[in-house]
C-alpha cells in the first residue's frame, strides 16, 4: 500500500543555485545525506528528505529523465507563496484544479524540473 510521495531526484548543473531555489525560495532546508559516492544534496520539509539533488552531466541525460512531467509538493498559505514568488521575480502559474477547491501553483526550478505546489481545499478557500 502506497502512502505518499517519498522523494524526487532532480539533476542540477549548479548545486548552490538549486539550493537557493528550493531552500531560500520554497522554504526547504538542507539536511543529512548518507555517504553516497556521487556528490549531491538532500532538501527537507520537516523531517522528510523530499528532494534529492544529483549532478547534471551530459552523460546523465536519457529519455527516461525527459519523460518526467513534474512533481508535486503539498503546501499551505498560497497567498504568501505567490507574494514570495513575485518578489523574487520567479515566473509561475496559479489556478484552481478543475471541479475542486484545490489550488495549484506551477513553476520551474533552475535546471528545468517542473514543480507543483498543491494547496488543499480548506487552505484554498482561505486564500481565494
Amino acid at each position: 500500500m502506497l502512502l505518499s510521495l517519498g522523494h524526487v531526484t532532480v539533476l542540477s548543473a549548479d548545486f548552490e543555485r538549486t539550493e537557493r531555489f528550493y531552500c531560500d525560495l520554497l522554504g526547504m532546508r538542507v539536511g543529512p545525506r548518507p555517504a553516497i559516492r556521487i556528490p549531491g544534496r538532500w532538501f527537507y520539509v520537516g523531517d522528510e528528505a523530499v528532494v534529492h539533488v544529483l549532478p547534471r552531466t551530459a552523460a546523465a541525460r536519457n529519455d527516461a529523465e525527459e519523460a518526467i512531467d513534474h512533481f508535486a509538493l503539498h503546501a499551505q498559505d498560497r497567498a504568501a507563496f505567490e507574494d514570495r514568488l513575485r518578489a523574487a521575480g520567479q515566473p509561475f502559474e496559479s489556478h484552481r484544479l478543475a471541479d475542486s477547491d484545490t489550488w495549484q501553483i506551477f513553476l520551474t526550478d533552475p535546471d528545468g524540473a517542473r514543480v507543483e505546489l498543491s494547496f488543499v481545499a480548506a487552505e484554498a478557500r482561505a486564500a481565494a
